[in-house]
């Protein structure tokens, strides 16, 4: 595996034996894919924008009080390259990709351009954890069976998953058409939580986590959160989840469930503000450190 040392890796990182791949637990995979992005483009750019903004994120978390890449290793990967892939050729790559992570042994964060890349993800991960259950983070539940002719779209992303029969949670719903609300309302194996309903439920997160089955993989589209916060998204949506809300809830998640691997995806980096690149930084860190704890 073809990694980066400590000029271009996650968190600046300086010492090998806390960045190689051998010696890693924790793997940053880039999946730049980004072909079916419906409003504002340049998510492909996100990987890479994220990774450059963790080089000043700091080492030491106050929280847990802890430097967290001491605590398993942290790899980033060379970004996948998707030259002539499109559709379920990426999905394949990307799936080819995450096997050979997970069969050695790593824990996959994968940082993509478009959602479609959870597919591909997900198709590897339900090969070694068959019971996988689904928490997504996201503005929008991209259960469209296809969308602009295409079954592969990032709008139709957790349609494929739903196909797999993966059990699938969701957070923070605030824009869908109606044939998704219908597949949400006639799917047992589909628990929504709109965001709405997040306002007005406290105890949205108790109810969300008796939904999650023991193994979980987690989802996060940036504008899932609000725009005040983590601006640089591909479809921005008002009323989205804030800070402290959601780590305490993801907190909670990773230490209750066995949690198998993260993704971060729909990140649009806006030249001059690099808030949504940091912050998604930050949160990937914040993870990684909880599941250190574990």
């Amino acid at each position: 595996m073809k990694y980066y040392n400590h000029k271009k890796n996650f968190l600046a990182i300086e010492d090998e034996e806390f960045y190689s791949y051998e010696q890693s637990k924790y793997v940053i995979q880039s999946a730049p894919y980004e072909y079916t992005s419906s409003y504002l483009a340049g998510s492909f750019k996100g990987p890479n924008a994220i990774i450059k903004a963790s080089q000043f994120v700091e080492l030491y978390d106050e929280e847990l009080d802890q430097e967290s890449y001491l605590k398993g290793g942290i790899c980033t990967l060379h970004p996948m390259d998707f030259k002539g892939k499109v559709d379920l050729k990426a999905i394949k790559h990307i799936e080819k990709n995450t096997i050979q992570l997970l069969a050695d042994g790593k824990f996959p964060v994968t940082l993509g351009a478009e959602h479609t890349i959870t597919y591909g993800t997900l198709r590897a991960v339900k090969q070694f954890v068959p019971d996988v259950h689904v928490l997504q983070i996201d503005a929008h539940s991209d259960l469209r069976q296809e969308y602009h002719g295409n079954k592969y779209s990032h709008a139709s992303v957790m349609a494929r998953v739903h196909d797999l029969e993966i059990p699938l949670t969701q957070i923070g719903i605030r824009a869908q058409c109606i044939e998704e609300s219908q597949l949400i309302k006639s799917s047992p194996i589909i628990h929504t939580f709109y965001a709405h309903e997040v306002r007005s439920n406290p105890n949205w997160a108790a109810e969300a986590l008796k939904t999650l089955g023991p193994n979980v993989y987690i989802s996060i589209d940036a504008d899932g959160f609000d725009p005040s916060i983590v601006p640089a998204v591909g479809t921005a949506e008002p009323n989205g989840m804030m800070w402290n809300e959601t780590m305490m809830f993801l907190k909670d998640v990773i230490a209750k469930r066995n949690v198998v691997g993260f993704d971060v995806v729909e990140v649009a980096p806006i030249k001059g503000n690099i808030l949504t690149e940091f912050t998604m930084a930050k949160m990937v860190y914040k993870l990684i450190g909880y599941h250190t704890n574990k």
